[in-house]
């Protein structure tokens, strides 16, 4: 039987990504960001599609099918009676127009990306919520399944939700533009101060320090519809009828100030990016979090009551919102859940090859239990960048050695992490999506009060209300969290039990949470490993784990790896079967 190639791509937008799938199995996957090394890189992703094409020994005229997360003929209509009947600015039009334009040849920025070779397939468009529900569903382990995508906008829609039955995904019904939970969040996030294109997480991250005390304000600005559905009150934004700054190629993506003076005369005068935040700040937060979920689980709710199933795929950049998707099973009837790693529109990438795979006929493949579908390095390559960088490791007074025992490895690991020390862990295949899940990681000791503003002023120099992570050994999950459920992707926050939490004060939130994740031995063996040496070590069955940077992408070479490692106070480094620290290796007499 010949191989069916088809590469699926999240280009010219954020967090642009690749991935390949070999007859409906992924060979390989991962975010352009980390080879262009610019956090949520937008544009097309020639590097991503570079290393999936090496990881699978192919050429791009070996691929079949292209296909593409997004489709400009997509809900045409709406977009037409929009136009007519808003009016909105000319500017806007032809933005959208010419955005159209750039997208629309994927065969030409294929053949300017590789010279010399050709592609001789077909390109499918798939329309981008389609994209986003065959991402959560086609991997899952549901046969049959609710499936919801919220985001902020893609295709005219920012929200779609259906019906996944084996290979075949209903739609039932979208919102469509300008009504969306994503503009809610992101033009709120900027209300508070964080501008950036993905600081979402922070006003998660600083929710619990606030009270819901401006949920009324709240309702005012997202109202609830009987179907299930939400509308926005646009008289607190603009993206409906003004041009918004957008920028989505080749760098960094931009988004333009989202909120209007109506939503400043109903909540008072935005923070500026650089002025203290305050309680008030904080609540506005919570409140924003508390609206989000409201409007998220009368959607659920709804869709629950209508056909009466128990699992529910969810993907989205609002699939990302860990806090609500931890509070599924508690505030809805759903007995099953399913997020994939890469919720946000870089997952989107998978859902459209997956999309193309079954129209073509073919049959599900393996459920997606684990993200290791990114770049590996043997022990050879990175001795040799070991050897290359030799003298700036002596430089900082470094010892280096190789340990081809595992359970050597891992047990003198543990007893780091257990001294305090911090630990830069590069394992194996990079991660796909946002969170670093044991291979490229920093790893710490969650007993520790003190180990956040370690982290904080030896590497990560962020902000101090940013939670870090548990990594759990899945047996022992239950022990410590109210729920015991699988989350291998981080995707969830669910509450430590109460009688733990001041065990493990470096990953439970002031709220009592901690953003799970669940690690087994058949996914990922060594870091299951480690983590269960540094159990037999403390009692305690997990790690605090964050990503592998500083203020970057997470690192995806070796090279990237040992330069964060010089460049910061990080104590060992583990890469491969290699271990450099500073000092011995072995704990002083």
């Amino acid at each position: 039987m010949t191989d069916t190639y088809i590469l699926g791509l999240n280009a010219f937008h954020g967090d642009s990504s690749a991935c390949l799938l070999r007859n409906g199995i992924m060979v390989a996957a991962a975010e352009e960001e980390r080879f262009r090394r610019i956090k949520h890189w937008a544009g097309f992703p020639s590097e991503a599609i570079r290393y999936c094409l090496a990881e699978a020994g192919i050429s791009l005229a070996q691929v079949n099918h292209v296909a593409l997360n997004q489709d400009g003929k997509a809900n045409l209509g709406k977009k037409l009676a929009y136009t007519i009947t808003k009016r909105p600015d000319l500017g806007m039009v032809l933005d959208r127009l010419r955005n159209k334009r750039e997208r629309a040849d994927v065969a030409e920025h294929l053949a300017t990306a590789f010279p010399g070779e050709r592609f001789t397939g077909q390109v499918h468009q798939v329309e981008h919520h389609m994209a986003h529900l065959s991402s959560a569903f086609h991997v899952s382990p549901f046969a049959e399944a609710v499936v919801v995508s919220v985001d902020g906008f893609g295709d005219f829609a920012s929200a779609a939700w259906g019906v996944g039955r084996g290979t075949q995904i209903e739609v039932e019904d979208k919102v469509y533009f300008p009504h969306s939970l994503g503009i809610f969040y992101q033009a709120l996030t900027q209300f508070i101060g964080f501008p950036n294109y993905g600081d979402e997480y922070k006003v998660m991250g600083l929710a619990p320090y606030g009270q819901p005390v401006y949920l009324e304000q709240m309702r005012k600005i997202v109202l609830l519809q009987p179907d299930g559905s939400f509308k926005l009150n646009l008289a607190c934004f603009r993206h409906h009828n003004e041009k918004v700054e957008y920028e989505w190629e080749g760098g960094t993506p931009t988004v333009g100030a989202l909120f209007s003076q109506g939503l400043v005369d109903l909540m008072g005068p935005a923070r500026g990016k650089d002025e203290p935040l305050t309680q008030h700040h904080m609540d506005i937060a919570r409140s924003v979090q508390a609206m989000y979920e409201e409007a998220f689980f009368h959607l659920l709710n709804t869709l629950h009551a209508r056909h009466k199933l128990d699992a529910v795929a969810v993907a989205g950049g609002c699939g990302m919102n860990s806090v609500a998707n931890g509070k599924i099973l508690l505030k809805t009837p759903f007995k099953q859940v399913y997020v994939q790693s890469a919720a946000g529109d870089a997952g989107g990438a998978i859902g459209a090859a997956y999309s193309v795979w079954h129209e073509l006929g073919g049959a599900r493949g393996p459920v997606h239990d684990h993200a290791y579908w990114g770049p590996h390095f043997g022990n050879d390559a990175i001795g040799q960048v070991l050897q290359a960088k030799a003298a700036d490791v002596a430089a900082q007074g470094c010892v280096v050695e190789r340990m081809d025992d595992e359970a050597a490895l891992c047990s003198q690991t543990a007893a780091a992490v257990a001294r305090g020390e911090v630990v830069g862990w590069f394992q194996d295949r990079m991660e796909w999506g946002p969170r670093a899940l044991g291979n490229r990681s920093i790893v710490g000791d969650p007993r520790r009060a003190d180990m956040k503003d370690i982290l904080n002023l030896k590497i990560k120099r962020r902000e101090s209300f940013r939670p870090f992570a548990p990594s759990v050994l899945q047996s022992a999950v239950g022990e410590w969290f109210e729920q015991d459920a699988d989350v291998p992707f981080m995707m969830q926050v669910y509450q430590i039990r109460e009688a733990k939490r001041a065990l493990i004060p470096a990953v439970a939130h002031v709220d009592g949470s901690g953003r799970l994740q669940s690690v087994y031995a058949h996914t990922n063996p060594r870091y299951h490993a480690l983590i269960s040496a540094f159990y037999e070590q403390t009692g305690v069955p997990m790690v605090l784990n964050t990503s592998f940077n500083e203020n970057e992408p997470v690192v995806c070479t070796p090279a990237e790896a040992l330069d964060c490692f010089l460049r910061t106070k990080m104590d060992v480094l583990v890469m491969g079967d290699w271990v450099v620290r500073r000092g011995s290796l072995a704990e002083p007499d």
